[in-house]
């Protein structure tokens, strides 16, 4: 037996024994997800139980450090470790901004100590973080941020305003874009920074959306004080001070790939045919009795198991020292283009019971609302426009327009 095999057969048994069995329904969903934070309630007993679990494993981050939280796992030992999930059809035990996106920033950008102090809270569950990036007149232009964060001698003062802030109400923290030197070149001059949301003069504001809800908001700063240190050595700003823009794009990736592989989420049909069949019905050879819609439903199939070995091997190719880079771009477009359709597809499959927006049977329009909510996939994280122009410059090396 090889040591990989020796860890699937460990790792097997562990999963096993230690997730409840409330958590291997495969469920998805926002209602299913454990954020975590200050001010989480636990969906159930079962959920706090298999967060603990696997925080006190080092799974909720399987790679990284085991200093910092994490697993200390190889990156084919968290291929194992996912994979055997997916089988048992276990839930995440944790979802968090903080492990895809801060984390690996901190983990590149960050001081021992600014590591020591926010990664294992992460990990464990404890700290909820947002992201302050966007603002009413810097979108896709990030560059243009104008929140202004000034030196104070022993703290910052910040002034200014995000948009489109996931889940700001809710967060406890927010690693934020801010410029510290506003005579200096557009992408100079930027600083990345880590605020309480506690802190006197931070507010929210939610944004409604078309789908009647929505975990964007609006966040304020006025007069924001924030210590030069959140303790002893641990600076509020992760990386050189008007160098926060390498921060941002090396962060920007992660997120990139993070919503790109959203996309991908539900194996493209998987889920899907099932749903049609109990709307149209199977014909004689049991299929689909609708051949258009049963074409439809086997190309997601391919494209999406297509999508997510594409994943994997730009992943290995990251973690063998070539970097993502501009390849998250790739992944963000064909994951938003793909989940956009995907969801085409369930509403399809759904026939009239997709146009319900109320209702118990519907769960007051779930499917239709998702539909709706993935519209914005091609604008969140950088728009569809935007990363087609970064493929064409950094891949394709295409010449300007």
């Amino acid at each position: 037996m090889t040591d990989l095999e020796a860890f699937q057969k460990e790792t097997r048994g562990w999963l096993d024994a230690n997730c409840p069995k409330e958590m291997r329904d495969g469920a998805g969903g926002e209602e299913n997800i454990c954020w975590g934070g200050r001010n989480w309630k636990f969906k159930s007993e079962a959920q706090k139980t298999w967060l603990e679990r696997m925080a006190a494993k080092g799974w909720t981050v399987p790679a990284w450090p085991k200093e910092y939280g994490g697993g200390g796992l190889s990156k084919d030992e968290v291929k194992i470790l996912k994979d055997e999930m997916r089988k048992m059809k276990m839930r995440s035990p944790l979802e968090s901004f903080g492990i895809w996106m801060l984390g690996p920033a901190l983990l590149k950008y960050g001081t021992h100590e600014q590591k020591a102090t926010f990664l294992p809270p992460i990990a464990r569950g404890e700290i909820r973080w947002c992201q302050g990036y966007s603002e009413p007149n810097a979108g896709s232009d990030l560059a243009s941020l104008q929140t202004k964060c000034e030196d104070k001698g022993d703290h910052w003062l910040i002034n200014g305003q995000k948009i489109w802030t996931s889940y700001a109400d809710e967060s406890d923290w927010i690693f934020a874009l801010v410029r510290t030197d506003p005579k200096a070149a557009k992408h100079d001059g930027i600083s990345f920074i880590l605020i309480d949301m506690t802190s006197k003069g931070v507010s929210t504001k939610p944004i409604r959306l078309i789908s009647g809800k929505s975990p964007f908001c609006e966040t304020f700063f006025d007069d924001v004080h924030v210590p030069k240190e959140h303790g002893p050595g641990v600076n509020a700003v992760v990386g050189t001070i008007n160098r926060g823009w390498d921060v941002a794009k090396y962060l920007l990736t992660h997120e990139r790939e993070m919503i790109g592989a959203g996309g991908g989420g539900l194996m493209g049909g998987r889920g899907i045919g099932e749903m049609a069949a109990q709307q149209i019905g199977l014909d004689d050879k049991g299929r689909l009795a609708d051949p258009m819609l049963r074409a439809k439903v086997a190309q997601a199939e391919i494209d999406g198991w297509a999508f997510l070995l594409t994943m994997e091997r730009l992943k290995d190719e990251a973690k063998a020292g070539q970097g993502m880079g501009a390849k998250s771009s790739m992944l963000k477009y064909y994951g938003t283009e793909f989940n956009k359709r995907r969801y085409e597809l369930f509403m399809d499959a759904s026939g009239s019971e997709a146009l319900e927006w109320e209702g118990e049977r519907t769960e007051d329009g779930k499917l239709a609302k998702g539909w709706l909510r993935t519209k914005a996939n091609s604008i969140e994280g950088g728009t569809s426009e935007v990363q087609l122009n970064i493929i064409s410059k950094r891949i394709l090396e295409l010449p300007d327009a």
